[in-house]
Order: structure tokens, then C-alpha cells, then sequence
């Protein structure tokens, strides 16, 4: 079953359990990647989005939440924090199983190692292939500087 199939899926369960929490996040998501196709049908034409584009959609929510609960908690706001870290929950059931750390720094290695990338000027190329073959798997913002620090040594 494909992701959006999968969505819609856990939205009718969610209509049926009265889970109106749960709900009202898979809306946030079905509103976002609606959105999305919008946006694309007036670039393009087309606007059909693939799994991938729904992981970066869901990957993109969950970093956002991630920066309102942060905000929420050092405003003194726990209620609202919980209630994002709660969406965020919710958006991570659709994503791909992150990498663990040991994980991820050996697709670092194999990454660095299949383009015989030598020097920072590969760094680009190393990240590119990365996010091809994990992406939703791995915060590529905490990637960049272990890519940077394996090619400077």
C-alpha cells in the first residue's frame, strides 16, 4: 500500500475511533500535501506527488513541530508542547525507521567510499547520494558536518 493510501487508511480509522486528536493531525497532513499538489499543478501541470515528496512533506512537519515544542518550552507553555510533541508522534508512523547513529555513519562510509570521494569538494556529490538512497532515514542537518569532518581527515 502506498503512503497516501496509507493516510487516508488511518484517517477513516481515526473518524471511526472518535481518536480526535489523531485526527486532527491527519488532516494537518492531508491540508499540507494538498497544498503541495497545488503548488506543483501550477508549476508543471502535473499534480501528482510520489512517496517521496509525501516523506520530505511529513519530514518537513515534524521538524517544525520539533522548533514550536522547543519554543512552547521555554516559553513555559507545556500544555502546547505536549500537544506538538504528541503530532509529532503521529506524523513519525508514516515515516521511514530513522537510521541509528552506527547506521548512519556506515552509509556515510559506503556513500564515501562508492563515489571515491577524496576531499571536501566531494562533499556535495557524498550528500546527493546520501539523500538518494535515505531519504526520510537520516537529519540531513546533522549529517553535513559528519560528511564534512570524514572528508577533511
Amino acid at each position: 500500500m502506498d503512503l497516501r493510501a496509507t493516510l487516508q487508511a488511518a484517517t477513516k480509522e481515526a473518524m471511526k475511533a472518535k481518536d480526535s486528536a489523531r485526527l486532527s493531525t491527519l488532516r494537518l497532513i492531508a491540508a499540507a500535501i494538498k497544498d503541495r499538489e497545488i503548488a506543483a499543478r501550477t508549476g508543471d501541470g502535473e499534480g501528482t506527488l510520489g512517496d517521496a515528496d509525501l516523506i520530505a512533506i511529513l519530514s518537513k512537519m515534524v521538524k517544525q513541530r520539533q522548533e514550536s515544542a522547543r519554543a512552547y518550552e521555554e516559553g513555559g507553555r507545556l500544555e502546547l508542547a505536549q500537544k506538538e510533541e504528541a503530532e509529532i508522534g503521529v506524523i513519525q508512523e508514516f515515516l521511514p525507521r530513522q537510521l541509528t547513529e552506527a547506521e548512519t555513519s556506515a552509509a556515510i562510509d559506503a556513500a564515501i567510499a562508492a563515489l571515491g570521494a577524496t576531499g571536501i569538494r566531494d562533499m556535495g556529490r557524498v550528500m546527493a547520494e546520501l539523500r538518494d538512497r535515505h531519504a526520510g532515514q537520516m537529519d540531513f542537518g546533522a549529517v553535513g558536518p559528519m560528511v564534512k569532518a570524514r572528508l577533511l581527515n
